[in-house]
C-alpha cells in the first residue's frame, strides 16, 4: 500500500526585528522546509516623508535631508543633489571645487564599502574584519569633522561648489592614510577572500542575471556583478572624472561572492582616483563668485552693502529657480543614485529620490527562491541595503 505524501509549505516572518536584516525590514517568507518557496518584502515601517518634507524647504534647507537618506554615504547624495540645483540655474563650478568634491565623495565611497563588506561578514559568522574597518571608519569621520564639524552628517556640498576650504593639513593627512589603508584593504582580503567557510557561504548564493538585474532596475555593484559594465561616472561623466583614470570592475557571475569581490576592487580604485585628486588639485576659488548663488566669504573683503544683503538673502529665501523639472543622478557606492526637481521659485514644487537599494530589495524575490534560508542573510548582506534610503 502507497502512502500518499502532501508537501505543506508554511510561512515565516524575518525581521522586523532582525539584527541581520540591515534595518526595519519585514520580509514574509513561504517555506517548504529550509529552502524558500517564496519572498514578499513589506517595507515603510521606517517612513519619514523625506520627499515631502524638502517641498516646504528652499534648497539650502533641505540639503541636510540627504546626508540621512543613505547615512554611511552621505556626501555622495549631497553630490547629486548640489549637482540638481546646479543644473537648472547653469552655473559652473570652479575647478577645485571639483576636485575636493570627487575627493571626499571617493572617500564616502571607501565609507560606504567599509560598511557593507565587513557588516556582511559579521552576518556570516567573521567578527575581525568589522573590527579592523571600523578603526578606518573613523579616520575617514575624523576628516568629515575637520571640513564641516561634523562626523557623519557633514552639510558639505553648496550650490556652485563647497561651504569652505579644506583646513591646511589635510591632504597631507589623507594620503598618510591611503598609503597605509592599502595595506588594511590586504589584511582584509587575507582574511576574507579565499576563507573557505567564507566562499562555501556566498559562491553561486543569491545568483543575479543580466535579464533580471535589467528588468529589475538594478545599479551598481549588483549589475556589474552581471557583466554589464555600466557606472556613471564613465558612462555619464560629471565633475572632473572623465579627467582621472580609474577602472570599473565587472563581473559576470552574479552571485554574493561576485559582489563582495567587486566592492573590494572599487575601494583600490577608489585610492587611485583619491591619489590623482591630491597631486592634481589645483589653487583657486571654492565657490562661484555670484552674490545670488552663494555670498562671498572671503576674510579681507570690505564689508558693502551688497555683501550684507547677500549674506541675508542666502540663509533666508536662498536660491531662486525657474519653473522647470530635470534628473540628474550619480553613481553613489550602492548604484544609481538620482533626484527628480520640479522648481518653482524659491522652494521646490516637487522632489523625488531614486535610490538604488529600493529596486535592489523590491527584486530580492526573484533571485533567491529555492536557497536556504541560512542564505537569505548572505544575500541581503550582499545587496548592501540601507533603509533610509528605502524607507524615505
Amino acid at each position: 500500500m502507497k502512502i500518499k505524501r502532501k508537501i505543506k509549505t508554511y510561512n515565516l516572518n524575518f525581521g522586523p526585528q532582525h539584527p541581520s536584516a540591515h534595518g526595519v525590514l519585514r520580509l514574509v517568507l513561504e517555506l517548504n522546509g529550509e529552502v524558500i518557496k517564496n519572498l514578499e518584502p513589506h517595507i515603510g515601517l521606517l517612513h519619514r516623508g523625506t520627499e515631502k518634507l524638502i517641498e516646504y524647504k528652499n534648497f539650502l534647507q533641505a540639503l541636510p535631508y540627504f546626508d540621512r537618506l543613505d547615512y554611511v554615504s552621505m556626501l555622495n547624495q549631497e553630490h547629486a543633489f548640489v549637482l540638481a540645483g546646479e543644473k537648472h540655474i547653469g552655473c559652473n563650478v570652479p575647478y577645485r571645487a571639483q576636485f575636493i568634491r570627487v575627493l571626499f565623495s571617493e572617500l564616502t565611497r571607501i565609507l560606504n564599502h567599509l560598511m557593507a563588506i565587513t557588516t556582511h561578514a559579521l552576518d556570516v559568522g567573521a567578527l575581525t574584519p568589522f573590527l579592523w574597518a571600523f578603526e578606518e571608519r573613523e579616520k575617514i569621520m575624523e576628516f568629515y569633522e575637520r571640513i564641516s564639524g561634523a562626523r557623519m552628517h557633514a552639510a558639505y556640498f553648496r550650490l556652485g561648489g563647497v561651504q569652505s576650504d579644506i583646513p591646511f593639513g589635510l591632504l597631507k593627512d589623507i594620503y598618510e592614510f591611503i598609503k597605509k589603508f592599502v595595506y588594511r584593504l590586504d589584511e582584509i582580503e587575507e582574511l576574507l577572500t579565499n576563507n573557505k567557510i567564507w566562499k562555501s557561504r556566498l559562491i553561486n548564493v543569491g545568483v543575479v542575471s543580466q535579464e533580471t538585474a535589467l528588468n529589475s532596475g538594478f545599479s551598481g555593484v549588483l549589475l556589474r556583478a552581471t557583466g554589464l559594465n555600466w557606472d556613471i561616472r564613465k558612462n555619464f561623466p560629471y565633475e572632473i572624472y572623465e579627467d582621472l583614470n580609474f577602472l570599473i570592475p565587472v563581473s559576470y557571475i552574479g552571485d554574493s561572492y561576485s559582489r563582495y569581490i567587486l566592492r573590494m576592487e572599487e575601494m583600490r580604485q577608489s585610492i587611485s582616483i583619491i591619489l590623482q585628486c591630491l597631486n592634481l588639485i589645483p589653487d583657486g576659488e571654492i565657490k562661484i563668485n555670484d552674490f545670488s548663488i552663494s555670498p562671498v566669504t572671503k576674510f579681507n573683503m570690505i564689508e558693502s552693502m551688497e555683501l550684507t544683503i547677500s549674506r541675508f538673502k542666502y540663509y533666508s529665501e536662498n536660491v531662486y529657480f525657474p519653473k522647470e523639472q530635470s534628473y540628474t543622478s550619480v553613481e553613489s557606492p550602492k548604484g544609481e543614485f538620482g533626484v527628480f526637481f520640479v522648481t518653482d521659485g524659491f522652494k521646490l514644487y516637487r522632489c523625488a529620490i531614486r535610490s538604488p537599494g529600493y529596486f535592489h530589495l523590491q527584486g530580492l524575490g526573484l533571485y533567491v527562491k529555492n536557497n536556504l534560508l541560512a542564505d537569505l542573510v548572505t544575500v541581503i548582506g550582499s545587496q548592501d541595503i540601507v533603509f533610509g534610503e528605502i524607507d524615505r
